[in-house]
């Protein structure tokens, strides 16, 4: 009986290790795709875009954008450092800007981004989605008490990031209308979907640019306030350990009166299906509207379709259930197509000459100024209003953040996630205000 136990084990032994490799590769995912099924997906878009065969359609598009975004998504989440600030946009969007200067994509692949980015319009239904979804979904408690706690920080710290840009760009010898529209807008504007996006709709319908010249020259500000914004909150993580008295460990008001704010629920109830077609259908209707307004009004639709989804959340008269189909709408595209959105975005809107020439010594001292400014006046502002300082200039300095994306980046940085209400409050209501005033502005003095 031992003899044979004996002869056992060493075979046992042998046959472990490829059996815990063949295990480990069935395991793994590239994103929420088992690895087998995404290589063999992978090869057939390939082989398809190769032989001509793959179609310059919606389908061929999605494909290809589909199959590039989660992989370039799951690596800027996964690279050590680079998930800190922002990874996975920035890999979705650089990667495939350095493939097409490289001519690494080949023309059917090409034809397929183009006719779902551009003839389908698949960018402004995004747009659309986001912008209406996100205003719609967030809890109208914390968008009325949220915004009145943080309109002095937000506003100051606003005033003082606009100043300190400005400031340092005459010295770097650009120009004020360059340095607000072109490098502080985008850091302000709240993201890339929700700001970037349709603020690139508005310049190019006052200035008659095409929108993928302008939003090579927008993306780079945004990308690199929000690292700023990253660094920033780490340090002000370690000057919260070090000086206890300046922090309240997640709570924003010293007197602790924004538990109610914190504690009030979102929409949180099942998925309905047949609910979110109806948000599909609100979404193209506010865009549509902002269209239909934009001559009698004087502003891009674009907009005029941010403006409007507000101005309905506030008044409350759009039935819950709307509500809940077009924020799980929203949820749906938000995390299963935006890294797709920005390969699209990298490989039609982004330029690689045209960034490196953008992003100079100046350039990144103007983005660190508007940055730092914003969340300094912040840190001081709070001390006068009964809040925690490190608190404080946290939820101001998430105005400078990639979207959503970049507030989850700005709060992990920092260990407190627990300020997202108002994380969003800065980022949604702060960057939809100076997407308007912007339009406006340039609409008046372009």
């Amino acid at each position: 009986m031992s003899m044979a136990m004996k002869k056992e084990v060493p075979n046992q032994g042998k046959e472990t290790p490829p059996s815990g490799l063949f295990s480990l590769f069935t395991n793994a995912k590239v994103g929420v795709v088992p690895l087998p099924l995404y290589l063999v997906l992978a090869a057939v878009i390939f082989l398809a875009s190769m032989y001509g065969k793959l179609p310059a359609d919606m389908i061929g598009g999605f494909a290809v954008i589909i199959i590039m975004g989660i992989l370039l998504g799951e690596i800027g989440l996964k690279v050590p450092i680079l998930k800190e600030i922002g990874g996975p946009a920035i890999m979705a969007i650089m990667v495939p800007s350095i493939m097409v200067f490289y001519n690494l994509i080949n023309p059917s692949a090409l034809k397929a981004i183009t006719a779902v980015m551009k003839t389908s319009n698949f960018l402004y239904l995004y747009i659309s989605v986001l912008v209406v979804g996100s205003i719609l979904g967030m809890n109208r408690k914390v968008l009325v008490q949220g915004f009145m706690r943080m309109f002095v920080p937000l506003i100051v710290g606003t005033v003082a990031a606009i100043s300190a840009g400005l400031l340092v760009g005459t010295l770097f010898g650009y120009t004020i209308h360059r340095t607000f529209f072109f490098i502080i807008i985008p850091i302000i504007g709240g993201g890339i979907g929700e700001g970037i996006l349709p603020l690139s709709i508005g310049y190019a319908a006052i200035l008659k640019i095409p929108q993928e010249a302008l939003i090579g020259q927008l993306i780079p500000a945004a990308v690199i306030g929000n690292i700023v914004a990253i660094v920033c909150a780490g340090l002000l993580k370690r000057l919260g350990e070090k000086k206890p008295e300046l922090t309240g460990n997640g709570v924003l008001v010293k007197s602790g009166d924004d538990s109610e704010v914190l504690n009030a629920k979102g929409i949180d109830k099942p998925i309905d299906f047949p609910l979110m077609g109806a948000g599909l259908l609100i979404a193209c209707s506010f865009f549509v509207f902002g269209n239909l307004a934009s001559p009698f009004i004087g502003i891009p639709g674009a907009i005029i379709m941010i403006f409007t989804a507000a101005i309905v959340k506030y008044l409350n008269i759009m039935p819950a259930s709307m509500e809940q189909g077009t924020f799980h709408l929203y949820k749906f595209v938000s995390s299963s197509l935006t890294w797709p959105l920005m390969v699209g975005l990298g490989v039609l809107y982004t330029p690689l000459k045209d960034v490196v020439a953008t992003v100079t010594p100046g350039y990144l001292a103007v983005v660190a100024s508007v940055v730092l400014a914003m969340m300094t006046s912040g840190f001081f502002i709070g001390r006068l209003m009964n809040m925690y300082p490190v608190e404080s200039a946290l939820v101001t300095g998430c105005h400078s953040g990639l979207g959503g994306t970049g507030d989850v980046a700005i709060l992990s940085a920092s260990n407190r996630m627990e300020l997202m209400p108002f994380a969003q409050i800065s980022t949604r209501i702060g960057g939809a205000s100076m997407i308007v005033i912007a339009v406006v502005l340039l609409k008046l003095y372009h």
